[in-house]
C-alpha cells in the first residue's frame, strides 16, 4: 500500500482544526499536560534530574514526546531542552553533536581493518505542541548533517555490519544517518482519566520496534559511536511511511505499526518512500518512575538490498533504569535484539548493557558492555557478495567500552564537553586470522547540546 502523505497530514490538521473549533472550552483533564511547565524568564524548561525535580506518570511522559519515535524511557529520565511558549504554541529544540577524532586498530592482522578518521555525528530535534480539541498535537522534526559530516558513507567501527552502499556491504564502519531522520506528526488524545490514545503518522519515522534508539538514550548520551548490536535491537528508527497507534493505560501501553521496510540506501539526503510492507507491535511496562521495560516483534519485508527476496523477524527486550541523583544522574539500560531471515533460517542475537553516571553536575563516566552475533561477512570486507552467497552466523564478538568527558565553560544555552574513551574487543577464533586477537578503538571529542536549566 503506498502512501498519500499530504493527503493523510492535511486531513489530520484539517480535522484536529475543526474540532478544536467546535470546543467550548479545552477539556478539564486530571492529568497535566505539556502544556502546564513552569516558565522563566520568558524561556520555559523541564525540571529534570540534575536541573530540577523530575515529576509526572507514565501518560504524562509520553506526552512530552522526547525519545525517538513513540518509544519510552524511565519517567524521571532527564532530557537537556529548549522550551518557549508562543501564543498556544510550546516549542522545543533538543539536539546532540559530537566533533569525533577516532582510531580504529586490528592488531596481528593479516589485512588493514579499522582505521582513522575526523567526523562528527549529530542529530537536531525541532518540536511545536499545543492543546487541540479533547487532546494535544505534537509536530516533530529530527534532523542530521552526518550526510555532510560524515564523508565516505562510513565512520570506522570495528565488527560493524548493516546496510549497503553503492551493491557493496557496509563493514566495519557505521553508515551516516539520513538528513531527515523523522518528520511525524502525533495526537494524544485522553480518552478517560487515567487512559490515553495515541496516533503517530510519519512519512519518515520511527515505528513501535525495539527500546529508544542509541542515540537518544540516556544511557547512551556520552557515547558519540553505534552500538554493534544497532542493527539488531534498534535499527528500524529511521523507517519510511510509518503508521503507529498506541492505547495508555496506567502503567501499560500497547502499540501497533505498519510501516516500510527496506533499510534506508546510499541517498542520504532524500526521503525514500515505498509502501506498507511490515508491521510490529510493542508492550511497554512503567512499574514505577525510575524503571521502564519493553517487549517488541516485528516482521520486515526484504530489509536489505543485497538480500531482496529475504524477509525478516525481529524481537526485542529491554529493561531501563533512571536514578536522580543530587548533583547528577544514573541511567542504564539492559538490551536484548533477536533477528531471523526467512527464507534460511539465520539467526542473529546481540546483548547490551550499557550505563551513564553523571556526578558534580559537570562530569560523566559511561561504559557499554556488548556481545553481538556476526556474520560471514565480515570475511569478505566489503567487496562485491559472490553469486549464491548466504549470510550465517560465524560468532559472537564482545565490545568492551569506558569513557569520560567534563562539562567546560559558559555559552548561552550550550552545555559543551571534552572526553575520550576506549573500546577493547573480544575475538572468536574464526575472526583471528582476519582481525588478529586484540583490537582496539579510541575516541577523544567535543560534544554540544542545549542545556536545560531549573525553572526556579
Amino acid at each position: 500500500m503506498r502512501v498519500k502523505w499530504p493527503f493523510i497530514l492535511m486531513a489530520l490538521l484539517t480535522l484536529g482544526s475543526f474540532v478544536g473549533a467546535g470546543a467550548q472550552q479545552p477539556p478539564d483533564h486530571s492529568m497535566s499536560g505539556p502544556m502546564d511547565m513552569p516558565m522563566s524568564s520568558g524561556q520555559m524548561t523541564m525540571e529534570m534530574p540534575g536541573v530540577g525535580p523530575a515529576t509526572g506518570d507514565f501518560l504524562q511522559t509520553i506526552l512530552l514526546h522526547t525519545t525517538s519515535g513513540t518509544s519510552a524511557e524511565p519517567n524521571s529520565t532527564p532530557t537537556p531542552m529548549l522550551m518557549k511558549m508562543s501564543g498556544r504554541w510550546m516549542w522545543m529544540f533538543h539536539g546532540n553533536v559530537f566533533v569525533v577524532e577516532q582510531q580504529q586498530t586490528s592488531l596481528q592482522n593479516t589485512e588493514e581493518r579499522g582505521g582513522d578518521k575526523f567526523f562528527s555525528t549529530n542529530w537536531f530535534m525541532p518540536m511545536a505542541q499545543r492543546k487541540l480539541g479533547p487532546g494535544e498535537l505534537t509536530l516533530r522534526a529530527m534532523l542530521s548533517l552526518e550526510p555532510a559530516t560524515v564523508t565516505g558513507r562510513q565512520y570506522p567501527l570495528l565488527f560493524q555490519q548493516g546496510e549497503t552502499a553503492y551493491g557493496k556491504p557496509i563493514v566495519d564502519g557505521q553508515h551516516p544517518h539520513d538528513f531527515f531522520m523523522e518528520l511525524a506528526l502525533l495526537y494524544d488524545w485522553h480518552v478517560a482519566e487515567k487512559t490515553l490514545l495515541s496516533l503517530y503518522v510519519a512519512p519518515v519515522g520511527d515505528p513501535a520496534l525495539g527500546p529508544t534508539a542509541y542515540p537518544h538514550r540516556a544511557s547512551a548520551s556520552e557515547d558519540p559511536l553505534a552500538a554493534l548490536g544497532h542493527h539488531q535491537e534498534d535499527s528500524t528508527h529511521i523507517s519510511d511511511d510509518v503508521i503507529t497507534v498506541g492505547l495508555a493505560s496506567g502503567m501499560f501501553r500497547i502499540e501497533g505499526s505498519g510501516f516500510h521496510g527496506r533499510e534506508p540506501n546510499e541517498h542520504r539526503w532524500e526521503i525514500q518512500q515505498g509502501t506498507i510492507d511490515s508491521w510490529s507491535t510493542r508492550l511497554t511496562v512503567q512499574p514505577g518512575k525510575d524503571w521502564s521495560g519493553q517487549y517488541s516483534f516485528g516482521e520486515l519485508h526484504s530489509l536489505e538490498a543485497l538480500y531482496p527476496s529475504e524477509n525478516q523477524q525481529r524481537m526485542t527486550a529491554s529493561v531501563m533504569y533512571n536514578k536522580p541523583l543530587k548533583d547528577g544522574n544514573w541511567a542504564s539500560s539492559a538490551i536484548w535484539g533477536r533477528t531471523k531471515s526467512a527464507p534460511g533460517g539465520a539467526i542473529f542475537n546481540s546483548y547490551l548493557l550499557e550505563s551513564t553516571l553523571q556526578f558534580a553536575r559537570r562530569n560523566f563516566v559511561w561504559t557499554r558492555i556488548e556481545r553481538a552475533e556476526r556474520s560471514n561477512e565480515l570475511l569478505l570486507g566489503e567487496n562485491p557478495l559472490p553469486p549464491n552467497f548466504e549470510e550465517m552466523p560465524i560468532g559472537q564478538v564482545q565490545a568492551y567500552t569506558f569513557g569520560y568527558d567534563r562539562e567546560f565553560g559558559k555559552l548561552p544555552h550550550v552545555a559543551a564537553a571534552l572526553g575520550a574513551q576506549v573500546t577493547a574487543y573480544g575475538v572468536p577464533s574464526s575472526l583471528h586470522p582476519v582481525y588478529g586477537s586484540d583490537p582496539v578503538g579510541i575516541a577523544v571529542f567535543l560534544r554540544l547540546r542545549p542545556e536545560a536549566r531549573n525553572g526556579n
